[in-house]
């Protein structure tokens, strides 16, 4: 198959990443896989360094200019499926493929469990201007079908995979005299776009309340975030203690050297991927009952909920987490990356056999 996905978002994040990723995976299965994004996206710029060609066209915002664009590429690389994966992209395709002689299936990936409008365009958008809906989670698919907002056959709930032969348990002191981080302390981690909802504030918060010395928190990421957050590190009782490590290409050392992984998400999640790695990485794991994470954590003996925004909360389960220091790691494998590959396939193909049959 011939296949175009689209993005209107110009960061980058768990969302960037999955297209990209699944791109490889296809690609490894002899499918043909494009990109367009606007030009000055962090996904247009990183494309080929996943092997993806991209098309830097302009795909920002609901203009003429844009549209055009899109129209003009479609033409001319004649896709069999668009996935679209914000809501700037899904209204120009969907507006493309009626002006089109080429009639192309349309599958919209929602990334993120914030809520969708149920005006009378948005539903035209997800029935008439997609044949098929994915989600990263259950709860996302259900949000979506609830209501009957969209056909419940029309919706399909495909997580991210990850390499499960990248990661997995490592040496951890071997990782920390690399990086540089202490050999003896407790470390804790997290790897995440310093977006607000993505819960660092109160991350550190909590970390400050658990006043021990002999612990470390480490933020692997770069965002809008960064000045706030630093801010906030220079105000707690071990500010050496805490490591801004920025932005990281590879992430998996950063999970090797860790003894425990939180993310204290309060809103906007799907199921994200850093989550999935440190299970793999065999972490015990600190996250928040929001999106499809409660889902991704179901059978997963070393994951704890805590609730959102709670930095106190947040606090005494890290304690109990820093008092329980299992050695042991135990992995959780099941979000492969063959299995998402077949998943979004299935649903590939019944999008394009829905288009055919319209057409």
């Amino acid at each position: 198959m011939r296949i175009l996905h689209t993005e209107a978002s110009s960061g980058w994040g768990g969302q960037e990443i999955r297209i990209l990723t699944e791109s490889q995976v296809f690609q490894r299965h002899g499918h043909e896989l494009l990109v367009a994004a606007d030009a000055d996206s962090q996904i247009a710029k990183n494309a080929a360094a996943y092997g993806i060609r991209a098309f830097p066209i302009k795909l920002k915002k609901k203009r003429f200019a844009d549209l055009f664009a899109l129209r003009k590429l479609i033409n001319q690389q004649k896709p069999d499926v668009i996935n679209c994966h914000s809501s700037t992209d899904h209204w120009l395709s969907a507006l493309a493929r009626l002006t089109l002689k080429h009639k192309f299936a349309i599958v919209r990936t929602r990334h993120i469990s914030a809520p969708v409008h149920r005006n009378k365009p948005t539903r035209w958008l997800y029935n008439q201007g997609s044949e098929a809906v994915m989600t990263t989670g259950v709860s996302i698919r259900e949000m979506l079908i609830i209501d009957d907002f969209v056909d419940a056959n029309s919706v399909f709930s495909v997580p991210t995979g990850i390499d499960t032969d990248v990661f997995k348990p490592g040496d951890k002191q071997k990782q920390r005299n690399l990086l540089k981080l202490p050999s003896e302390h407790y470390i804790f981690g997290i790897c995440a776009t310093l977006r607000s909802w993505k819960g660092h504030s109160d991350l550190i918060q909590a970390f400050n309340l658990l006043n021990n010395p002999s612990s470390s928190l480490v933020i692997v990421g770069d965002g809008p975030q960064l000045d706030n957050l630093k801010k906030l590190v220079s105000e707690t009782r071990y500010p050496h203690n805490i490591h801004l490590v920025g932005n990281q290409a590879n992430v998996l050392p950063y999970l090797q050297s860790m003894d425990c992984f939180a993310l204290p998400s309060y809103a906007n999640e799907g199921v994200p991927q850093a989550l999935l790695q440190a299970m793999a990485v065999g972490l015990p794991v600190i996250s928040c009952p929001i999106g499809g994470i409660p889902e991704a954590l179901q059978g997963y003996a070393q994951g704890s909920l805590t609730p959102t925004q709670n930095p106190q909360a947040l606090s005494e389960m890290m304690r109990k987490q820093l008092e329980q220091n299992s050695a042991a790691p135990s992995r959780h494998t099941p979000f492969t990356l063959e299995g998402m590959y077949t998943s979004v396939l299935s649903v590939f193909e019944l999008a394009a056999q829905k288009c055919a049959q319209n057409n």
